[in-house]
């Protein structure tokens, strides 16, 4: 399987299991980690945020959240990388951090971050190191993601 194939069947999978995890420390995490992918080239430009609150708002996996306060969280998230970008990366690793305990619901949160890294069709090297740096936080192995 290719890493394209991948993403694509982790995306199918993703709408599946998603819905089973509607909870705060979900969606912070999920959230969190569209905003480190966002970041991962040292800044969230206006035209990332808008690629990212669009692909957040249409997605039909995270359509089980209030779109309102999925982009009220990601604008939190992304502000800490304007801040200070180890600032937000830290916070974002933190919220990421307390889904560790739920291997089910951490392998779906970075599924929807490879997702993300690959919206725009082109899933860099700066997007992977972010998302192979999610799998740390988590306790997962970066090459489950062909990463």
């Amino acid at each position: 399987m290719g890493f394209m194939d991948f993403v694509n069947d982790a995306k199918q999978k993703s709408l599946t299991s998603i819905s089973k995890f509607k909870n705060k420390d979900f969606l912070e995490a999920v959230v969190a980690g569209c905003a480190m992918v966002a970041a991962a080239d040292g800044s969230i430009d206006s035209a990332e945020k808008s690629k990212m609150t669009g692909f957040i708002n249409r997605n039909e996996a995270l359509k089980v959240f209030d779109m309102g306060q999925v982009i009220a969280r990601f604008t939190y998230y992304a502000e800490g990388f304007a801040f200070d970008f180890n600032v937000g990366k830290a916070e974002c690793i933190k919220a990421i951090s307390k889904i560790k305990k739920n291997p089910e619901e951490a392998r779906i949160m970075v599924s929807v971050c490879c997702a993300i890294g690959s919206a725009d069709g082109d899933f860099d090297e700066d997007e992977k190191n972010s998302v192979r740096e999610i799998c740390r936080a988590l306790d997962l192995d970066p090459k489950d993601f062909q990463l």
